[in-house]
């Protein structure tokens, strides 16, 4: 049975959010020779017709007029800005009707002023967050994940997190092999688990010249050698005190603490994404220690390893219940 996709957009909205619908226009190609395609995708708008991105290109429309889809998007875009009466009029009643609602980046705004959010855990691109929890204090705002599921409301960050968003909708409708076909398609990784950061430790270093930049890769493939001084001054061509001092003053940090970022980033991934116990984790990361790992991780994320893997499970647990579900009402018959 076909599920219908609404896209929401309003004048303005950010184009990169349309490469979400690829992920649904990828899967449709991958169900063709099993049950054909899946997906029927609806770009929707309050007036219809062509409707302007932020870039000026533009998408053909249909009226939002029908309530009912299998899950309604709502795309964000590069400022926020108050929805019609109209459009938060008919968000009350799809919410109602579809099985799931979503948001992507600033789109979480719209959901929340129509009062779909209310006492849900949700995100939203990192720079607006702390603005859309001041706005509507019955959210549960978590300004540092790429997508949150709570019931059959998703919201994600911005930018390339409808991607990740997207691929994790497809797996709880037609499971992971799919979802993984697509990612590879898509020439992604598999999709970044929802609990991930949003940032980057490379990106949050900044590091300017490619010496430093070489250093930062070599720490980040060899995580589990000691990486001392000595070790990331030859990747970098430098000698013990140039390097010191030029990676100091690229990145605002001493090399000891960026490879701690880079070990408690990759260690969190991995215990989102794998069953793998905390002694592996920490071993396969190069702390010397489980314990050397919990203080590193309560410096970094304001709690211990444990606590992260238990929340990654009940995300999954929850995600598997909804593909479950998803996948029984689709062999019911009508």
């Amino acid at each position: 049975m076909k599920k219908r996709i609404g896209f929401l957009v309003a004048p303005g909205f950010q184009i990169l959010d349309m490469v979400a619908v690829t992920v649904f226009e990828l899967a449709n190609t991958e169900m063709t020779e099993a049950a054909g395609p899946i997906y029927d995708i609806v770009m929707l708008s309050e007036h219809g017709g062509a409707v302007a991105s932020s870039s000026g290109v533009k998408i053909e429309t249909k009226p939002f007029r029908q309530a009912r889809f299998d899950t309604l998007l709502v795309t964000g875009a590069l400022r926020v800005a108050p929805a019609s009466p109209a459009l938060l009029t008919y968000l009350r009643k799809a919410g109602a009707a579809s099985r799931r609602v979503a948001s992507i980046c600033t789109g979480a705004h719209t959901l929340a002023e129509a009062g779909l959010l209310d006492g849900r855990r949700v995100t939203t691109h990192w720079c607006f967050a702390r603005e859309l929890q001041r706005l509507f204090p019955k959210t549960r705002v978590e300004e540092d994940r790429i997508f949150i599921q709570d019931g059959p409301v998703w919201t994600s960050a911005g930018m390339t997190a409808c991607i990740d968003m997207s691929l994790a909708l497809v797996e709880a409708d037609l499971g992971v092999e799919v979802s993984r076909a697509i990612a590879k398609t898509m020439v992604v990784y598999h999709r970044r688990s929802g609990g991930q950061s949003q940032f980057s430790a490379l990106l949050e270093l900044e590091p300017k010249s490619d010496r430093i930049q070489n250093a930062l890769a070599y720490a980040k493939n060899n995580l589990r050698k000691n990486l001392g001084v000595e070790e990331l001054a030859d990747a970098a061509n430098l000698s013990r005190r140039q390097f010191s001092r030029s990676f100091r003053a690229e990145t605002g940090q001493s090399p000891a603490r960026a490879v701690e970022t880079l070990r408690v980033e990759s260690a969190r991934a991995m215990i989102e994404s794998s069953s793998h116990p905390i002694e592996i984790v920490a071993r396969e990361n190069g702390f010397t220690d489980p314990e050397r790992m919990r203080r590193a991780f309560i410096r970094a994320f304001g709690q211990p390893p444990q606590a992260i893997k238990r929340a990654a499970r009940i995300q999954t647990q929850t995600q598997t219940q909804t593909q479950t579900q998803t996948q029984t009402q689709t062999q019911t018959p009508a």
